[in-house]
């Protein structure tokens, strides 16, 4: 899983996981690396997934200067970026994965491009095997702009909603330039407020949409009494190309935090027993408690996107307070020392206070922890000092 050696200044990587994160880290440190042994026993046929090579597309428009080598069975992936450039791209998202698969991309390289990023992405924008872009919207952004000073020109439209198999969805993303990123204290879970939520079906009866809502919300508010949940109701050449509904569900806390948490119905091609809109809307609200329990300041989708903003922020120290680590994000902190060199001080952060009754019910849930590291300082060397 981790780096298993170097061939020159390349880094050497054996399999496909985490290969997401692999690219991220090499096109930020500048570092080249070569990915073996793709699948090599992979039953539906050895070597990168289209959907890969889809990636490995938009990562060559965003830069300049990058260079790709494929194995002719596709096994083996050489990467070597280039500058970061950005500006008015359109892009094709594969629809073997959502929209947000290459959006996590975009959001993670947006700030360090030499131009603001304007993409438009087309392709699937809600699927099960990648966050939404309502998720990323509501999580990720609430996660950047922390680190941000200034976060004016951060955008993300939804123009068509595209479901799986088929998608015919389009987003469009604008993201600022910014010079550094700034260390941050978020050392204190805080109370949940509202929830908010969106509930959208294409090429369904609109009843889908407003079963769905019904359910989850006899479930929200038992919970709390602020919720509402509107509906996203898409006809015509706006709902895509395969019919479908799902459930997108977020809970603000008082300090800006946001969980998400949502549920996409089955397509034709899943078979199995059909998706009942009222099973839909429960399972939503299950996972956004679930979230809830967990705690934190990100949800545990994007946990890994704190960890990498608080490394690249200025050379002083960040705290983040997340909830239990994800494997993903496990991974990804040591993915983060491999190529900065960077190391995280992880603290079990529950019960720290255990006289104090206020600090008790704050650290309320699973167990937290405390993540900590002091930035290296990156700076974004393509934007011009004004």
């Amino acid at each position: 899983m981790t780096c298993t050696g170097k061939e020159g200044s390349f880094l050497i990587y054996r399999g496909s996981n985490f290969f997401k994160q692999r690219l991220i880290l090499s096109t930020l440190s500048g570092k080249p690396i070569t990915i073996r042994d793709i699948r090599v026993l992979d039953e539906e046929g050895p070597g990168l997934r289209e959907y890969e090579s889809n990636l490995l597309k938009l990562l060559d428009r965003i830069t300049n200067g990058t260079r790709i080598r494929i194995e002719q069975d596709g096994t083996s992936v050489s990467y070597q970026p280039g500058l970061l450039h950005g500006g008015e791209i359109q892009h094709e998202c594969c629809v073997e994965r959502g929209i947000g698969y290459y959006l996590d991309v975009l959001v993670a390289l947006g700030p360090f491009c030499k131009l603001p990023l304007d993409v438009t992405l087309t392709g699937v924008t809600n699927s099960v095997e990648s966050p939404s872009v309502d998720h990323i919207k509501a999580s990720a952004f609430a996660t950047l702009k922390r680190f941000l000073i200034d976060d004016e020109g951060l955008s993300l439209v939804v123009r068509k909603r595209g479901l799986m198999p088929a998608g015919g969805g389009e987003v469009g993303f604008t993201c600022p330039v910014k010079k550094t990123l700034k260390a941050i204290q978020c050392t204190k879970q805080t109370m949940v407020k509202r929830i908010r939520g969106m509930a959208y079906c294409c090429k369904v009866s609109p009843a889908m949409a407003n079963r769905a809502v019904e359910s989850a919300k006899g479930v929200m508010l038992n919970f709390l009494p602020d919720v509402y949940i509107n509906t996203d109701q898409h006809k015509g050449k706006r709902s895509g190309n395969s019919p479908g509904f799902g459930v997108n569900l977020v809970a603000e806390t008082t300090d800006g935090t946001k969980f998400s948490a949502e549920v996409v119905s089955k397509t034709m091609q899943a078979g199995g027993n059909p998706t009942v809109p009222e099973d839909l809307g429960r399972d939503a609200a299950m996972r956004l408690l679930d979230e809830v329990y967990r705690g934190g300041c990100v949800d545990s989708t994007f946990q890994w996107m704190a960890a990498l903003f608080m490394a690249l922020g200025q050379k002083d120290v960040s705290k983040f307070l997340v909830g239990p680590l994800s494997q993903y994000t496990i991974y990804f902190l040591q993915h983060l020392r491999e190529f900065f060199g960077i190391t995280f001080k992880l603290e079990n952060a529950s019960g720290e206070n255990e006289n104090d009754d206020d600090d008790d019910d704050e650290m309320a849930g699973s167990n937290k922890v405390m993540l900590t590291c002091v930035g290296i300082g990156y700076s974004n060397y393509s934007k011009k000092v004004t």
